[in-house]
């Protein structure tokens, strides 16, 4: 008696392809991964970093809107003009170069969420960028800052 040999179904050798499509393209994306991230964090640093510029430049303006725009608990509004200038100037730079980079991230997210709160008046796009750069700033917290920072050369170096 003869057998009749079926023909393996479909899926015999199409999931083995679509597993080393998956595979690749996964692959393909965590070669990605640093550039993305230094990305993030050059997006976020560029956005905190120019607000902390404007009011620099314009300092009585600046002092005009801690006095009389926002409320910042706790602190006097010349103070709490100096601290966030400063904040928005200093921390920044850090995140982009990736330098503390955690510790960074992790300050300028407080600082997002002390400035979005202070200001009374934020309209609901204003709360949806807030969301967004806060967002990032988790992001670069949780993930840390990829392979291109100078943290990822500073553990490499001396093994930390």
């Amino acid at each position: 008696m003869e057998t009749v040999a079926t023909p393996l179904p479909v899926t015999h050798t199409l999931i083995p392809r679509m597993v080393r499509f998956y595979a690749a393209a996964t692959g393909l994306i965590d070669r990605l991964q640093p550039v993305f991230a230094l990305l993030l964090r050059l997006y976020v640093a560029r956005v905190f970093f120019t607000s902390g510029m404007i009011k620099l430049g314009n300092w009585t303006g600046t002092l005009g809107l801690f006095e009389h725009e926002y409320h910042v608990p706790l602190l006097p509004p010349h103070l709490a003009a100096v601290l966030g200038t400063a904040a928005e100037i200093g921390l920044p730079v850090f995140i982009a170069m990736g330098l503390g980079t955690r510790a960074a991230a992790f300050a300028l997210f407080v600082f997002n969420i002390v400035a979005a709160t202070s200001y009374p008046d934020l309209s609901p796009a204003g709360v949806k960028d807030h969301i967004l750069w806060g967002t990032m700033l988790l992001v670069t917290l949780f993930y840390g800052p990829g392979k291109i920072a100078v943290d990822e050369w500073l553990r490499r170096r001396y093994g930390a």
